[in-house]
């Protein structure tokens, strides 16, 4: 019985998950990111230049609402826009539809056509779009991509890495016009029911986006996003045969060893002394919550930084210092410290008769 016993305790080990380990993943390179603060929980080989097939598009959304941001505007498809290798969203000569139906071809059908209407109405050819994207990309501090076509195509100067494109996802997801494009299940739109390939958005519970690709040069990649208890989690996977399985493990670990943690909250009052003031002390606090994913047995130092002492009038709201906090030894946040709200600290100076007997 006691055999039994220890061998049913051995295979519940095996089965509960354990927190803390590195998933095992079939990606060639990967990344998993914390939206809010761009903290990086995980990497692998997330630096080397790939081949990104189609998630290349969450760029063309990005440079078409920035260039665009009507996107009701009417679009009438050219010939040349039409008939473009690989997946299509089969647009048809002529056809008028909005940008808003060409961004939902983009995203959820993966339309290669769609891609080269957008480029094309959006900067006025293909060439000059394309351009943008790249200028797009060095803003964002994107230093290892290179786009040459607005749909993912392989050629040899179409390229990212797995950290590059975290960075876009980033970018995407505070467009809410694209957030809400890119979570969108299925749509009747334009004559058309467009279904997403992105079959997270069935299979794990708070997904929130976003792209899939294919190429046979640059295997399945795909970007993703998932939401849970206030989190949200970036995964990217590039050339990942089981890449489905791959973004799973990755938000489960994620979530699990590093969840949202609040390192400040807000007020956090701190005392300035006030000079030529009825008032010895002013107060200064932080104006918001900071939170930040933390590991278990992580603890960040906070420094609090202020003057010696400040002269009256002091008003309220006025920047009074920062905290600085830091996480093994790298700086993650510099938080503004601000005079407190409210009558009794719009402090003025001592009149004459206080100043004369104070």
């Amino acid at each position: 019985m006691k055999r039994w016993c220890a061998l049913l305790l051995v295979l519940s080990l095996l089965v509960l998950p354990v927190y803390g380990a590195e998933p095992t993943l079939s990606a060639h390179s990967a990344i998993l990111m914390d939206l809010e603060s761009g903290r990086v929980l995980y990497e692998k080989n997330a630096r080397e230049r790939r081949s990104i097939a189609s998630i290349t598009k969450l760029m063309t959304a990005l440079v078409a609402v920035e260039l665009h941001p009507d996107l009701s505007s009417v679009v009438t498809v050219k010939r040349e826009w039409t008939g473009a290798e690989g997946s299509s969203m089969y647009l048809k000569p002529e056809e008028e539809l909005t940008l808003e139906a060409l961004l939902y071809g983009l995203l959820l059908s993966s339309g290669n056509d769609a891609a080269l209407a957008i480029a094309g109405y959006c900067a006025g050819d293909i060439g000059t779009f394309v351009e943008e994207m790249n200028k797009k990309a060095a803003q964002l501090g994107m230093n290892d991509t290179h786009f040459a076509n607005p749909n993912g195509l392989d050629d040899p100067q179409h390229y990212s890495t797995a950290a590059d494109m975290a960075i876009l996802a980033r970018a995407v997801l505070e467009r809410e016009e694209l957030r809400v494009i890119a979570s969108t299940r299925s749509v009747s739109i334009a004559g058309r029911t467009l279904v997403n390939h992105n079959k997270l958005l069935w299979r794990y519970e708070g997904c929130t986006g976003l792209k899939t690709g294919y190429t046979d040069e640059a295997g399945r990649t795909l970007v993703s996003s998932a939401l849970r208890d206030g989190q949200e989690l970036i995964a990217v996977t590039l050339n990942a045969p089981n890449d489905w399985a791959d973004h799973a493990a990755l938000f489960d670990y994620g979530f699990a060893t590093y969840p949202r943690t609040l390192v400040k909250a807000a007020g956090a009052w701190v005392d300035i002394p006030v000079a030529n003031s009825l008032c010895r002390f002013v107060r200064a606090g932080t104006a918001a919550e900071f939170y930040y994913p933390l590991a278990q047995g992580e603890e960040p130092e906070q420094t609090i930084q202020t003057p010696q002492q400040v002269t009256a009038p002091v008003l309220a709201g006025f920047p009074a210092g920062r905290v600085v906090i830091t996480l093994n030894g790298d700086e993650i946040a510099q938080l503004p410290l601000l005079y407190e709200t409210g009558a009794a600290n719009n402090l003025a100076p001592k009149g004459w008769l206080a100043r004369l007997f104070g």
